[in-house]
């Protein structure tokens, strides 16, 4: 029996570490980024078909203006090309999926940081109304800040 035949038995990430382990990288030291610096570790699938193939099980309704330097307008035209993809938009919308998926954690932190600053605005209205007796004005915009609909 080779070894790869009996890795089905061991859970997916125990192989990798075990892996990591014989070519000499802590995965821990890499996940954590205390000894490389912000090296992060990352398993992304080897074939684009699932992200391709969910593109087109849904409505993509959304449009999204972004500009892109010359060398990234080539790369998608290669993957048009290639007929893994219908359109730049496409493929450049698989691999908007694909880099939100890779980030998500870092996502979800900045998404937890802006309810917590959202909720700290929230408790001090309800402060100002405490200490004012009535309800907050609308706070003033800075210079180069738009006013909110409901401040005009």
């Amino acid at each position: 029996m080779t070894q790869r035949e009996s890795e089905p038995s061991k859970g997916f990430w125990e192989s990798i570490r075990e892996r990591l382990e014989v070519e000499g990288i802590d995965l821990e030291s890499l996940c954590c980024g205390s000894a490389i610096g912000a090296l992060k570790l990352v398993c992304v699938p080897s074939s684009l078909s699932a992200s391709v193939e969910a593109m087109g099980k849904g409505p993509r309704d959304q449009v999204l203006m972004v500009r892109v330097d010359e060398q990234t307008s080539r790369t998608l035209d290669s993957w048009v090309a290639t007929g893994a993809v219908r359109s730049r938009s496409e493929a450049a919308a698989v691999f908007i999926r694909e880099g939100l998926e890779v980030r998500a954690g870092e996502l979800q932190e900045l998404k937890d940081a802006l309810w917590d600053v959202e909720a700290a605005k929230s408790r001090l209205r309800e402060k100002a109304i405490q200490v004012l007796g009535r309800q907050a004005a609308a706070p003033r915009t800075q210079p180069g800040e738009q006013a909110s609909a409901d401040s005009q």
